[in-house]
């Protein structure tokens, strides 16, 4: 039998994503891909896979897995997530071999939007232009362009083992404040006076439930515009935060349509789309203006945090749960008395 992940139980929103899908932008196709890409590489970093290899992203509507045919390893990383496996609470941040019959658990935590799992394989499903990345609004990618569901099935290619018990794995550039959102203005900014761009940077804002892959809608002070709020369709890069004529700014995230009519304030810098991603609804937060030398020095140092090696120390179970036991043979033999 083939080495596979089940899917036992799924929230809503957990997909197969990698590192997105690139060059089809002119055709309307934008990247998908994993909404926090540093988190999304960690996971990958920690099981010495290339950083943009397919794995799932986990809601906080959680998942759980169980292993089939074969042991494998995974690995955990994103938000705060309550992860477990055989009654084993297990570092938000971790790798570990799953064998065959053991489950793994992964459920919202104390903080943080998104989770990622990362396997130690290839996930066996066709390629869409070039990428596994799930885009449900289209029906592109990932299992039959669909969210994952209980039952489901994910078979791998060339699964390995580490060998090695659990794991915490050390990646600190993962503890990143949500309270304060770097931006850039632009490329619209000349649509609101000084007084607004003002109100914008002070906020506060908080995401609105009703939010989604594709954008987020933040709710604060309404954004007037000088110039109206219209303009000739452009191309919309990850991270723009548009505003429309309500003056209620939207953050275009990773499943973002290609174009859009509205003026755009300012652009989430690279490094922190990651981080506005894993706000939870209703936590509060507001925007920091910087300038061009500021976000390429922030991405220069989240690309040096994952070019070198990655440090773990092995998880000590202290506690023994029944689940645990009951999964093991403890007598290795009898003899007549």
């Amino acid at each position: 039998m083939n080495v596979a992940l089940r899917i036992l139980s799924a929230g809503p929103g957990s997909t197969v994503q990698d590192g997105g899908r690139t060059g089809y932008l002119r055709f309307g196709v934008t990247n998908a891909g994993a909404m926090d890409r540093l988190a999304h590489a960690t996971a990958n970093l920690a099981l010495a896979n290339t950083l943009d290899a397919a794995g799932i992203e986990v809601s906080m509507g959680g998942i759980e897995v169980v292993a089939e045919g074969g042991a494998v390893a995974v690995a955990c990383a994103g938000g705060i997530f309550d992860i477990a496996t055989e009654g084993l609470k297990l570092p938000e941040t971790v790798r570990l071999d799953l064998v065959p019959g053991q489950k793994l658990s992964v459920r919202a935590g104390a903080g943080g939007a998104w989770c990622y799992l990362a396997v130690a394989a290839e996930i066996a499903l066709p390629r869409y232009l070039g990428s596994l990345s799930t885009h449900t609004r289209s029906g592109l990618g990932g299992l039959e362009g669909r969210m994952l569901e209980a039952g489901d099935v994910l078979a791998l290619e060339g699964a390995r083992a580490i060998g090695t018990s659990a794991a915490r794995v050390f990646a600190p550039w993962l503890e990143r404040p949500g309270d304060v959102i770097r931006v850039v203005l632009g490329p619209q900014d000349d649509f609101f006076d000084a007084g607004e761009i003002a109100r914008f940077a002070a906020g506060p804002w908080t995401i609105s439930p009703r939010s989604d892959r594709m954008a987020f809608r933040l709710d604060g002070p309404r954004i007037k515009h000088a110039r109206g709020a219209d303009i000739v369709s452009d191309g919309i890069a990850r991270g723009a935060i548009q505003v429309p004529g309500d003056g209620q700014p939207l953050a275009m995230m990773a499943d973002r349509g290609s174009t859009g009519g509205y003026p755009k304030i300012a652009t989430v810098i690279g490094p922190d789309i990651g981080r506005l991603s894993q706000v939870r609804a209703g936590a509060k937060f507001r925007f920091e203006i910087v300038d061009v030398e500021t976000a390429v020095a922030a991405r220069r140092a989240e690309a040096a945090a994952l070019a070198g090696p990655i440090r773990a120390e092995p998880v000590v179970r202290r506690e023994f749960s029944s689940e645990f036991l009951l999964a093991r043979n403890l007598i290795d033999g009898a003899v007549a008395g």
